[in-house]
């Protein structure tokens, strides 16, 4: 089964305002939960903002990223799935 596209909403107080050596804690926090759960869940990237993470991850349902949240601790606030995507070269013909 192919792995959809999700954006995940995450509302952390001050996450902004981590150090590098705190979002690198986060980081294998998180990748340790996503060893655990196998091959139906992979994380692409996130975007750290004041009071949120916005992050892209390819699984298999929203349920996988609920267990994720739960056996990270990071909160799934928000989750939806991507269905298409756009860029600067999407106005080019074919």
């Amino acid at each position: 089964m192919a792995l959809r596209k999700f954006i995940i909403e995450r509302d952390i107080p001050k996450v902004g305002t981590l150090e590098r050596e705190q979002l690198r804690g986060a980081a294998a926090k998180s990748n340790g939960a996503l060893r655990q759960l196998g091959p139906d869940i992979q994380w692409v990237e996130s975007y750290v903002a004041d009071n949120k993470t916005f992050c892209v991850y390819l699984a298999k349902d929203e349920d996988i990223i609920r267990k994720h949240a739960e056996i990270s601790g990071f909160p799934a606030t928000k989750i939806t799935e991507v269905c298409k995507m756009i860029d600067p070269t999407t106005e080019r013909p074919e």
